[in-house]
């Protein structure tokens, strides 16, 4: 009998630990996830090593502030931009692990997203693909990576609620997964010839002029628009049209079960004219090559070096970045011909980065990530995904090219719907998940209702609160007596914590 993986690790961990295993909660639960620490430190956080774990990473663990300030932050940095090197945390590779589609073949996978379930992005292939992005932010040890494929994937978006993307974009996520702190030019080039993205923007349609239509234009306009040279990149009408050319041709194999979702060039669909894309003369005849040619001309552009600095010191410094530090990234992305790792050390190295006190608001996805684990919380993932979709960001569903938005204006609304998962999560009410409220009042070693208000506002926000905030969540607790706060006190004042806005900005 063949065993799913989700039935292979609940069975090991039965075997080891004795247990019964639903969805291999339990087993992450007894064995994987590191406790909570007896003693937590009461000192507020250094800004720079909150910045760094709110930024570099979906915001600290318990733990991890007093970690990074005893390493230093530029040794976090350094040991983040080589996670090759770090052994991954057990509760990531068993909760991931036991989600049968994300090793899956796209036929395999397609087989599962139809069988039962008609609608698009709802079969076992699209959930657990966003169920493993909750558990892989929420769990890895290897932050840094786990934000770049977030940014990759806004990058090169592709929605899930687009037919075949319910299941092709497991295939795509993994080449993201691959190519995300490697070569800016690999990862294009990966992008160009995945499945999901050939028939995300119509480039399996994409054909040379015949009597009955013409090259599909839309992979050579997000191409140049949002993947590489940005929209004033200095690209004409008639570039698009011309890259249009150079990728008829190119698509993938949709049904073939022998090598399913795999890139194919189709040789007489190709237009085999001679092309000029960006002041370059492409000779006739050069086939598949003229797509490959055109993709080493955009990754090696100027403009592809400032649209990508510009988005990345966006991402992780401010809104509106400092215009010095972005010409230095982008001098640094055209010098290494696109290296992300040292592209990434030039920015989160630098004093901007660092020292800066411009704010970045959590998007919905953040907030959720940070509050969990934070509060050191037990998930199977699942249980969060309803929460992101109500507050507007459940992964792989944003259904326009560009991805999701990385300002805060978009996100200043639906403060209302983060009070309500603040408050769900710390009842126990999300499904799946748990958080240890009591072990973490208890580490805090207070027991004064001000004082314990004081010590979880610095856990959950690098320092306290001011105090007239402070003395009013307080008094909500001083009325308990002596000794632990009961359960529902307790919950009310760490999700009133949660929903502060000093928690809303990473």
């Amino acid at each position: 009998m063949k065993l799913t993986r989700a039935q292979f690790i609940g069975a090991s961990a039965a075997a080891f630990g004795g247990i019964s295993l639903s969805g291999c909660t339990q087993a992450i639960q007894q064995f994987a996830v590191p406790e909570v620490p007896k003693r937590l430190d009461a000192a507020d956080a250094d800004p720079a090593v909150w910045r760094v774990l709110n930024r570099a990473a979906y915001g600290p663990r318990l733990g991890d502030v007093e970690r990074v300030s005893k390493m230093g932050v530029d040794a976090y940095i350094e040991e983040q931009l080589a996670p090759e090197k770090i052994q991954e945390s057990p509760a990531s590779w068993l909760s991931v692990g036991s989600l049968d589609t994300l090793d899956m073949d796209a036929a395999d996978a397609m087989d599962w997203e139809t069988a039962s379930y008609p609608e698009v992005g709802k079969g076992p292939a699209a959930v657990e693909l966003q169920q493993a992005c909750v558990l892989r932010a929420v769990y890895s040890i290897r932050q840094l990576e786990q934000v770049m494929v977030d940014f990759w994937t806004d990058h090169f978006n592709i929605s899930q609620l687009k037919a075949e993307c319910s299941w092709l974009k497991t295939m795509d996520d993994r080449l993201i997964r691959k190519h995300a702190l490697g070569k800016f030019r690999d990862l294009v080039a990966a992008s160009a010839h995945s499945a999901a993205m050939l028939f995300y923007l119509d480039n399996d349609k994409n054909r040379k002029q015949d009597a009955g239509s013409g090259p599909n234009e839309n992979y050579a306009r997000e191409l140049l628009e949002l993947h590489t040279l940005g929209v004033n990149g200095g690209y004409s009408l008639q570039d698009i049209q011309e890259v249009a050319r150079c990728f008829t041709g190119w698509s993938y194999n949709a049904y073939n079960k022998w090598q399913p979702g795999t890139f194919v060039f189709h040789a007489s669909h190709h237009d085999d004219g001679p092309k000029r894309v960006l002041g370059h003369a492409l000779p006739a005849g050069q086939g598949v090559r003229d797509g490959e040619r055109v993709i080493d001309l955009v990754c090696r552009h100027p403009s592809t070096a400032r649209f990508i600095a510009r988005k990345l010191c966006r991402r992780f410094v401010a809104d509106r970045p400092p215009h010095k530090l972005v010409a230095r990234v982008a001098e640094v992305f055209q010098r290494t011909d696109g290296d992300i790792r040292q592209v990434l050390s030039t920015l989160l190295h630098s004093p901007e980065f660092q020292q800066g006190t411009e704010p970045k608001v959590k998007r919905p996805f953040d907030f959720a990530v940070s509050s969990l684990r934070m509060l050191n919380a037990t998930t199977t993932g699942h249980g969060v995904l309803p929460y992101l979709e109500k507050m507007g960001q459940l992964p792989y569903k944003w259904a326009m090219p560009d991805g999701y938005p990385d300002r805060v204006d978009p996100w200043a609304s639906g403060l209302l719907l983060r009070w309500d998962f603040a408050l769900d999560l710390v009842r126990g009410k999300v499904d799946g998940t748990s958080v240890p409220l009591q072990s973490v009042a208890e580490a805090t070693g207070e027991t004064e209702p001000q004082a314990l208000v004081r010590s979880l506002s610095r856990i959950l926000h690098g320092q306290p609160l001011p105090e007239a905030p402070l003395k009013a969540i307080a008094a909500r607790a001083a009325s308990k007596g002596d000794g632990p706060l009961p359960d529902p006190i307790l919950q009310g004042v760490t999700a009133l914590l949660l929903a502060a806005p000093q928690f809303q900005w990473r």
